[in-house]
């Protein structure tokens, strides 16, 4: 019974509305919050999963070791790779392609691989107008890990301590 007086003086003084009020003046004067997005960025998480990547070890061979595991754990299915052994009898990718429209962006192929070959990179800008050119292969994934490779190495480094 005092719970609905109470409420029945609440709204008749108005004082929800009146709190309201005084919260949209507290934020009208305020900065902007606004960004002025192609200019500006806002920051960003290590753990961003953007653009994949292919990396490669600083004596410039590529890290992937044919494992397929991140083929095996996408839920997508969107991984495909094909190996052959080398004459060293180390095994190395011929073709590593990922179907960027079927991706999910899970993050999992990252977490399987045991190298950090293949790895979601901070690139969040990949529009492109036709279907075809989301067809990544293994030559546009090496030449993603060596344009984003410091700051790829960077966001791992920062990430280790929850990895």
């Amino acid at each position: 019974m005092i719970a609905r007086i109470s409420q029945t003086i609440r709204g008749a003084l108005l004082i929800d509305a009146v709190g309201a009020f005084f919260l949209t003046f507290k934020y009208l004067l305020r900065p902007k919050a606004t960004v002025n997005y192609p200019f500006e960025r806002g920051p960003q998480s290590p753990r961003f999963r953007g653009e994949h990547a292919l990396r490669r070890y600083p004596n410039g061979e590529e890290r992937c070791i044919a494992c397929k595991l991140c083929e095996a754990i996408c839920p997508a299915q969107a991984i495909t790779i094909e190996a052959e052994p080398r004459e060293d009898g180390s095994r190395r990718t011929t073709r590593y392609d990922i179907d960027m429209v079927k991706c999910i962006y899970c993050g999992l192929c990252q977490e399987a691989c045991p190298v950090d070959a293949i790895v979601e990179g901070p690139n969040s800008e990949f529009a492109v107008e036709t279907r075809e050119e989301l067809y990544y292969d293994k030559a546009r994934l090496l030449e993603n890990g060596d344009r984003w490779e410091r700051m790829i190495a960077r966001n791992l480094e920062l990430d280790a301590a929850w990895r």
